[in-house]
Order: C-alpha cells, then sequence, then structure tokens
C-alpha cells in the first residue's frame, strides 16, 4: 500500500472514479460519444446542449448497450431527460452541500474518464439567456469535453452536479437540485413551460433627454413583434424601448429572461417603456412559449 501522500490522494482519486462508474454512461449521439448520469433505474440525465435533435438514443454502460428515447429537454435550464427501455441497478451518490470556492471535484465522464478541476466560484441564483432558473452559480476551473453533461463529484465521492459548458467556454456546474426540480415535469409533459411576450429585441441606449425620466441609460428596443402574440395585443409597438418587467430592469437579455418564469404565464404582467419621447406603463397577459 503507498504510503506517500501524493500517492495515497493519487489512489484515492482512481478509487473515487472507479466508483462513479456506476451511475456515469455514455450516450451515442452519431459523432461521438457523449456523457450522462443515471439518475434513477431508468433515467438518465444529460447537458441538453450536446444532445442531436432526435429522439431515439443509445445509452452505453460497463460496455453494455441499451436503447434509450428522448422524454424531455429544458434548454432554459441545460437539462435533457433519457427514458432507459429498461431498468438497471443504480448507486447514484448522495448530494453535496454547495461547495466552497477553492475546494476540488472530480469532473467524470463516460469511459470512464477523469478530470480535476477546482471550484472557481459560487453564486447565488442566476437565471440563464434562455430563461432557466439555477439554484447556485457554481463555476469549475476546467474546460469540458466528452465528458460535459456527466456528474461532478467532491472528492468524498457526493455528487454536486451535472457538468455542462457555459458562454466562453466556462465550466458550469447545473446543480443536482436543479436538475431534481425540472425532473419531474420533463418526464411528464416533456418541456418546461416559459412565459411569452413574442418579441424581438434589441439593446439600445436610452436617448440623454429620456434618462431621467426612464431612470435608466439603457433598455430593450422592440425590433419586431409576432402577430396576434401576448405583446402585439397589448398594445406594444415596433420602436418601444422596455426599461422593466414587472419591475425588474431589462437592459440585457438575462433580466428580461428572469421576469419569464413558468409562474408568469397567464399573469398580468406590467412593462414599463418609452415610446415617442415619454415613458408609458402597458399590461401585457403573459402568454406560453410555443414548443420548438
Amino acid at each position: 500500500m503507498a504510503t506517500d501522500p501524493l500517492e495515497q490522494f493519487s489512489d484515492a482519486l482512481a478509487d473515487r472514479l472507479a466508483e462513479a462508474a456506476s451511475f456515469t454512461v455514455g450516450i451515442r449521439t452519431g459523432r461521438r460519444d457523449r456523457s450522462g448520469i443515471l439518475w434513477r433505474d431508468d433515467v438518465v440525465v444529460t447537458s441538453e446542449q450536446v444532445l442531436p435533435d432526435s429522439t431515439d438514443f443509445t445509452v452505453v454502460r460497463h460496455g453494455v448497450e441499451m436503447p434509450a428515447r428522448l422524454a424531455g429537454r429544458d434548454p432554459g435550464t441545460n437539462v435533457a431527460v433519457l427514458r432507459l427501455a429498461q431498468g438497471v441497478a443504480r448507486a447514484r451518490p448522495e448530494t453535496s452541500a454547495t461547495p466552497r470556492p477553492g475546494s476540488l471535484a472530480l469532473i467524470v465522464g463516460a469511459g470512464p474518464t477523469g478530470r480535476l478541476a477546482m471550484v472557481h466560484a459560487t453564486g447565488p441564483e442566476w437565471h440563464s439567456m434562455a430563461g432557466g432558473r439555477i439554484d447556485t452559480l457554481l463555476r469549475l476551473d476546467a474546460r469540458l469535453g466528452e465528458d460535459e453533461g456527466g456528474p461532478v463529484l467532491t472528492l468524498g465521492g457526493q455528487l454536486i452536479g451535472l457538468s455542462t459548458s457555459g458562454p466562453r467556454r466556462r465550466a458550469l456546474v447545473i446543480p443536482a437540485s436543479t436538475v431534481e426540480r425540472v425532473l419531474e415535469p420533463l418526464l411528464t409533459n416533456g418541456r418546461i413551460p416559459r412565459g411569452w411576450l413574442g418579441v424581438g429585441l434589441q439593446q439600445v441606449l436610452v436617448p440623454d433627454r429620456l434618462r431621467e425620466a426612464a431612470g435608466r441609460d439603457n433598455g430593450l428596443m422592440v425590433v419586431a413583434l409576432v402577430p396576434n402574440a401576448p405583446a402585439e395585443q397589448a398594445g406594444v409597438l415596433p420602436g418601444d424601448i422596455i426599461l422593466e418587467v414587472d419591475g425588474r430592469r431589462t437592459g440585457r437579455g438575462r433580466g428580461l429572461a428572469a421576469a419569464l418564469g413558468p409562474d408568469r404565464i397567464g399573469q398580468p404582467t406590467t412593462l414599463k417603456l418609452v415610446r415617442a419621447g415619454e415613458v408609458h406603463l402597458v399590461t401585457v397577459i403573459m402568454g406560453t412559449h410555443p414548443t420548438r
């Protein structure tokens, strides 16, 4: 048995990786395998953005191929769910508390493959550009490859969440709590509904003479309207500059996305906007984003 501390550390990492092989799977995508997590006996979760636009897949575990079918996908949280044709025994570990910046994490891919990363930053819940609510910000000091979609573990073997690539290829973790929150709706309905206004927007600066009345210096200009969508029905016009949605600033698309959660569907929503040199309030009944 190794007595050198570094050798012991190395052996322990290899043991963790071997243990993770029981709940880490490969997903055939036609070009190269991707990674996923055996979340339940018959359910695999992975990064939504790495899956091709298909419904039937092959999942590989311990060298055994199993047919699987897409149950649902959510670009907002970047979670996709596959249902196996037949359940298998699994041993997914307990969920970890949010790790601290500077702690180490093990990124596991199909194979299995291993990648050691440092937790670069953590933060409160945030919204993706596609409107999904992620319970905790978890950014890793790593770049992902075919291991994207696989589990991220503490060195103690607890599950932190699912790995995914964010903007500028930053490695992020979708926390296990987020996966759990969207899992049943995806299994039941195949998607997570999002609020929808039916507008095309472009970030712009508010004209200098209007900034005092607007209370800010930027907003989102309406450059397109979907016919008969909620915004058009409420009287929103091309050229309007949206400043706030229900009091939430919208100078960037992420601010608007945060106001389009499933709980807002069917509810009256107040838009604060600039039109023809004046600030107006317009009430829109939030719609449901069309299925892609």
